[in-house]
């Protein structure tokens, strides 16, 4: 027998270390060639790390959540057979190694090729020494799959375990090998807790991956941005109307519109007027650079967190064009099959939470970008029209600018744009 050390390998885009976001096996699990090992974190995509030898695990080499650089033991393995021969084919496998690469619209191991051996049963070993009554994790919403890797779907198949009833402790609420030991010893957590009982209990849940890009990003833009808040109130009743008759003509081929293709034509027609919104500022050489092609970034959120997939040019997209490269992106990010270029790029971006989207709300914007626009949810109100109350579907925008190089009377100007032609959406197909 000899020792085998898996280092980390160049994960391409010129990075020189990753952050480590998931541990996919523990020491004495056994692994297959090819089985994923481990999952980093460059930007805004996880790199599987597959085993390059058939062996047991006998030691991780970081935590999750450590920056782990290029080429730095990450795990170490027993295997047959002589070390020196291994050690050359890990050589070789470090320069060569073709990592799969998802973004983290969904945990890594869902992109794996579903033909792909899973790696063995993990052998019996003790439960880390953490009560049973501690071990719940965030409870999991109706209908939504339970998250594991696949020889603990494995384990649960073979011991007839549903593992919707089992609790994660891992990452994201993952179920782990313990978790199932845990389950297997003490059954389903059937007591109910009191009412009224206090509870004094603190779970620590360490922010990595997505979540802490996220983090980092939106600490720079409303330490750096100072922010300016407009909202305004918009009926978008004509719109609605028209938006269900066009609907009701399309098209097989045409996608279904909804509201974000109305308000990003009405943004590009607004941008024409003030190109200064559509812009991204840089604050150290006190430049702002003005872009002629609209970016518009649209806020999506997933089961990982948030990301802002890019409308490229909507400036040259009819309706029908901007709804359909919004599915296309929406369902991609949703899929975990987006790109990284996808993902950059933006000169503003969009903002909405659909029927969860409040009154009103204040977006932190895009950094480096000064203008974000914020949808909020379409609700039935009584307008007075001179005479009587009528009812009428209204909608508050709420958008945020970067004040150091937006005043308020341009980001009024620019939004009272948006505004009338949303109230008149055929001002949008009409030609300056």
């Amino acid at each position: 027998m000899a020792e085998h050390v898996v280092k980390l390998p160049d994960v391409g885009e010129g990075v020189a270390q990753a952050e480590l976001v998931e541990w996919h096996v523990k020491p004495g699990d056994l692994v297959r060639e090819d089985a994923v090992l481990a999952s980093v974190m460059t930007d805004k995509a996880t790199v599987e790390i597959p085993s390059p030898v058939e062996g047991e695990i006998l030691s991780l080499g970081a935590d999750i959540g450590d920056m782990v650089a290029v080429g730095s033991e990450l795990i170490r393995l027993e295997v047959a057979g002589p070390g020196d021969a291994l050690a050359a084919k890990d050589a070789q496998g470090s320069r060569s190694l073709s990592a799969k690469t998802v973004v983290n619209a969904e945990p890594a191991h869902r992109a794996r090729d579903a033909g792909e051996p899973p790696p063995q049963p993990a052998p019996q070993s003790p439960a880390r020494t953490v009560p049973w009554a501690r071990r719940g994790g965030a409870p999991r919403l109706e209908g939504e799959r339970p998250l594991a890797t696949p020889a603990v779907r494995l384990r649960a198949r073979e011991a007839g375990i549903d593992l919707r009833q089992v609790p994660g402790t891992g990452p994201a609420g993952r179920i782990t090998h313990d978790d199932l030991d845990a389950f297997l010893a003490h059954g389903p957590a059937t007591a109910r807790t009191p009412d009224y009982q206090a509870k004094t209990s603190v779970i620590d849940v360490k922010v990595v991956g997505l979540r802490r890009k996220i983090a980092e990003k939106m600490t720079v833009a409303n330490a750096r941005i100072p922010h300016i808040t407009y909202i305004e109130e918009i009926d978008v009743t004509a719109l609605e109307q028209l938006r269900a008759t066009l609907n009701g003509r399309k098209r097989p081929d045409q996608p279904k519109l909804t509201l974000l293709p109305f308000l990003m034509r009405a943004t590009v027609r607004a941008i024409t007027e003030q190109p200064g919104l559509n812009a991204h500022f840089d604050d150290e050489a006190g430049v702002l650079h003005q872009h002629a092609g609209v970016h518009i970034g649209i806020a999506a959120q997933t089961p990982a967190g948030l990301m802002v997939p890019v409308v490229r040019h909507a400036e040259a997209r009819d309706l029908w064009g901007c709804a359909a490269e919004v599915n296309r992106l929406a369902q991609a990010a949703k899929a975990g099959t987006v790109t990284r270029d996808d993902l950059i790029g933006s000169t503003i971006t969009v903002t909405s939470l659909g029927a969860m989207g409040g009154l009103a709300s204040t977006p932190i914007i895009n950094h480096p970008e000064v203008a974000i626009l914020g949808v909020n949810k379409i609700m039935v109100r009584p307008i007075w029209d001179g005479s009587t109350f009528i009812p009428r579907k209204m909608m508050n925008l709420s958008s945020s600018f970067d004040h150091r190089v937006v005043d308020g009377w341009n980001a009024a100007l620019f939004v009272q744009r948006i505004k009338v032609q949303l109230e008149t959406p055929a001002l949008i197909f009409m030609e300056d």
